[in-house]
């Protein structure tokens, strides 16, 4: 049984400089172009935190160092060390305006997602064009990228095209060539490694930024849960067949559970059972394992994950 105590809730640090509170993550920016991101082990659905998750902050951090060390030959990334389980010092990047979404498959249910719009009937779609008579969850001819804007300010993503970024000079002709590229070559390598240890990686998000020489790096993660759509290859020709979901990572068993019981965006959330807490941190667990093909080992260090943290962090304090 998952130990629920030991949740990292938030990590807020009075002796870090430079505070930025996120839905998941608690960052510091250090005067020297450095910044600390702690992935705490908030759950995030509904434009609200709706619980903390036991060791989900150690399991994404952790599985998106695996790749970052595994695709660092394809493009560089922001990371600098690993302080703790659960935190990154990375390079202070100006993010680029664009996400950078990468699709293999005719999958995904929110309002930008290509098999919505689909089925709305729409054949033009992020500058591809779509033929007639494709099937939910079927595996598209090759991989493509489906950018939208990036909202910094909770304003929604919008679809863009390759020639909408440019003429309006979100990236530069140059950089468009160059980000789409690695992109492209990191869904490849996602691919061909995930498919070793029976998964299938269906889609995924990329987060790039600039440093201040102007080169491109990989910022966030990299192919963790969160970011990533992956199916059981087991199954998943048979679910294509019968017109089901493929058999995945069911993560959404809370955002579920809530959306069942209130009105999420406006009530208050009730309380959510501690089986279904331990539930879904073991869905992280056996994610991790699945993608890595590693065991995960949680850290147990410290009476607390907070006490843990600020130990490891200790010597990043300015005051």
């Amino acid at each position: 049984m998952t130990d629920l105590s030991r949740i990292l809730d938030h990590a807020r640090i009075d002796e870090l400089p430079n505070p930025y509170f996120g839905k998941v993550r608690d960052c510091y920016d250090l005067p020297d172009d450095r910044r600390i991101l702690i992935s705490s082990d908030r759950i995030s659905a509904f434009d609200r935190i709706l619980t903390s998750i036991p060791f989900k902050g150690q399991v994404l951090t952790q599985t998106a160092r695996f790749w970052f060390d595994h695709t660092s030959d394809i493009c560089p990334n922001h990371v600098l060390e690993y302080p703790d389980p659960n935190v990154v010092i990375g390079k202070h990047l100006t993010i680029l305006p664009i996400e950078i979404v990468v699709r293999g498959y005719l999958a995904g249910s929110t309002g930008t997602s290509v098999l919505t719009l689909y089925k709305k009937g729409e054949r033009e779609m992020y500058g591809h064009t779509f033929p007639d008579g494709l099937r939910d969850n079927e595996a598209l001819p090759h991989a493509i990228i489906t950018p939208t804007s990036k909202e910094f300010d909770g304003g929604h993503d919008a679809p863009l095209t390759a020639t909408q970024i440019v003429e309006q000079g979100l990236l530069t002709q140059a950089q468009w060539d160059q980000i789409s590229d690695i992109a492209l070559r990191l869904f490849a390598r996602g691919q061909e490694m995930a498919a070793k240890n029976g998964l299938i990686l269906v889609d995924t998000k990329y987060e790039f930024g600039t440093d201040t020489d102007g080169n491109i790096l990989l910022a966030d993660e990299i192919h963790t849960p969160d970011s990533s759509r992956f199916w059981l290859a087991d199954g998943y020709q048979a679910a294509l067949e019968n017109g089901t979901r493929p058999p995945s990572f069911d993560k959404d068993v809370i955002r579920s559970w809530v959306d069942a019981r209130c009105d999420p965006y406006h009530d208050d959330i009730p309380e959510i059972p501690a089986d279904l807490i331990a539930a879904t941190s073991q869905v992280y667990i056996d994610a991790y394992q699945a993608i890595t093909g590693q065991t995960f080992k949680p850290n147990m260090d410290g009476d607390t994950v907070l006490d843990r943290v600020r130990t490891n962090l200790a010597p990043y304090f300015t005051r």
